[in-house]
């Protein structure tokens, strides 16, 4: 009888553990079978730019997982019984409920905006932390006329990239900025002093410490009464967890995430294994690990090697997971490299200006290309899991072009 894998989201992350398994054990021996509602893979990281109007290459997964034996299956979970190893699962495109049973369960549905109970946020706020909500914005920016203002809220590296590729793409705009804090007061002096060129350079009106109280349909209201004009606004807070889990009897952290040991396996429930914003794990110096592609994919390649290893009786490997650089886009020409200690903490050495644009774009190219290329690089022998046939199965390896 086959092994049944059920990675819940395609996004980096199951996508990345989905198409890693399928590369380490034999198909004859397991089933994986990945769960998703949409047909092709979102780049996350490039939502910002979607808002501000630009076009994104296609990546369907149909391509993506051909011949790797992965099982795309479309639709939406609504619910996860781990004491009796069950999803459920409504169809995509219509109200058809099913259940799929799991022997090993991939957690990886990641996170989406967190309006943080700020009054009036969820009313009038639009986000950029999903496809839908990107486009949503995107439309509405492109029926504003010269002149109108559009508040981003949140200075962290999402809020940073959203406002600069606004008012690049929307000079006529007014962009300004929020934050609860200084200005990128997290990033080397070097970093904050590009930052601030290149908001003044963009026209971006920045507003620090200046935390949002509450969102109306025309401003917000910062923490010392202020209210600033907004005809749009965005807000880039912060995430929140996928909410499926808290329905579980899985080990949660107060926000939500699984508790999960170093291979990414559940504290309580040994059979599930939870990857990306959706799980708590420690990274260097016991520091939680942020929610980030940096910190996921790493955490992917852990989970997923450490279930093979498990279920072929190899000993299980452990992946350094650390931080290098955080990279930041400030628009199509301008970049910012800040260089980082292995538990996030700003270097003195940052790259910035072009360099910096061309290093984040080659990043992200990168992380989707390990996505749409989940088995690259990887042995070709796929090894028997424990109890079955000892034949060894080849897969021919192509010639790089």
């Amino acid at each position: 009888m086959q092994h049944r894998i059920v990675v819940l989201g395609a996004g980096y992350t199951g996508g990345v553990a989905a198409g890693r398994l399928a590369k380490r054990l034999h198909r004859q021996d397991v089933a994986i079978t990945l769960v998703n509602p949409e047909p092709d893979f979102v780049e996350r990281v490039r939502l910002h730019q979607v808002a501000a109007g630009q076009g994104l290459r296609p990546r369907p997964f149909g391509e993506m997982f051909a011949r790797t034996g992965v099982a795309l299956k479309l639709a939406r979970v609504t619910a996860v019984d781990v004491d009796r190893k069950t999803v459920t699962v409504t169809a995509a495109n219509g109200p058809e409920q099913e259940e799929l049973e799991y022997d090993t369960l991939v957690y990886a549905l990641g996170s989406g905006w967190n309006d943080g109970g700020v009054p009036g946020t969820a009313e009038h706020a639009h986000e950029v932390s999903s496809r839908p909500g990107a486009l949503r914005l995107r439309d509405r920016l492109a029926a504003l006329d010269a002149g109108r203002p559009v508040v981003v809220v949140g200075g962290g590296l999402t809020g940073l990239e959203t406002a600069t590729e606004i008012a690049e793409a929307r000079p006529d705009l007014r962009i300004e900025l929020a934050v609860r804090g200084a200005l990128g007061d997290w990033l080397s002096d070097k970093g904050r002093t590009h930052l601030r060129k290149v908001a003044d350079r963009l026209g971006i009106t920045v507003h620090e410490h200046a935390a949002v109280t509450a969102v109306a349909a025309d401003a917000v209201t910062i923490a010392d009464g202020r209210a600033i004009p907004a005809e749009v606004t965005v807000w880039t807070t912060g995430f929140a967890v996928h909410p499926i889990a808290q329905a579980t009897t899985l080990e949660l952290t107060d926000r939500g995430q699984i508790v999960v040991d170093t291979t990414m396996r559940s504290v309580s429930h040994p059979d599930v294994y939870a990857v990306g914003d959706a799980a708590m794990a420690m990274g260097p110096n016991d520091k939680p690990l942020r929610m980030s592609c940096a910190s996921g994919i790493p955490m992917a390649w852990q989970a997923a090697d450490a279930i093979a290893a498990r279920l072929t009786g190899a000993k299980v490997p452990h992946v350094s997971i650390r931080y290098f650089q955080q990279c930041v886009s400030l628009g199509r020409k301008e970049g910012l490299i800040q260089f980082v200690t292995a538990d996030d903490r700003a270097k003195d050495s940052s790259l910035t200006g072009r360099p910096a644009a061309l290093y984040k774009e080659l990043i992200c190219k990168g992380a989707a290309w390990g996505v749409a290329n989940p088995t690259a690089g990887l042995p070709s022998r796929r090894r028997r899991v424990a109890g079955q046939q000892t034949h060894v199965h080849r897969t021919p390896v192509k010639a790089a072009a």
